[in-house]
């Protein structure tokens, strides 16, 4: 085997050895769902799981139309108005 085979470097890194490429593709997926249920899915074409060049996950929304973020706000603002019961994943 060769040595470079044995120690990679940088250079040969890949991002599915990365825990933190899967934990942004599990929080994409759990937006996706919910943008999905919302029936939003074509109102954010550009969300994408990646990795910045640290190595950290990141969720890229992208661009979205000015009424796109105006439904999202609208969204976020009813969740909060929700009882925190509805929140927890605890049981009583």
């Amino acid at each position: 085997m060769n040595a470079e085979q044995d120690c990679p470097d940088d250079a040969n890194w890949s991002p599915l050895d990365s825990s933190e490429w899967y934990a942004a593709r599990h929080a994409m997926a759990a937006l996706r769902d919910v943008l999905i249920a919302a029936g939003m899915e074509r109102a954010v074409p550009y969300l994408r799981a990646d990795l910045n060049a640290f190595g950290h996950g990141m969720i890229e929304l992208g661009r979205i139309a000015p009424h796109t973020a105006e439904r999202l706000a609208e969204l976020l603002r009813l969740a909060l108005e929700c009882p925190s019961d509805v929140h927890t994943t605890e049981g009583p």
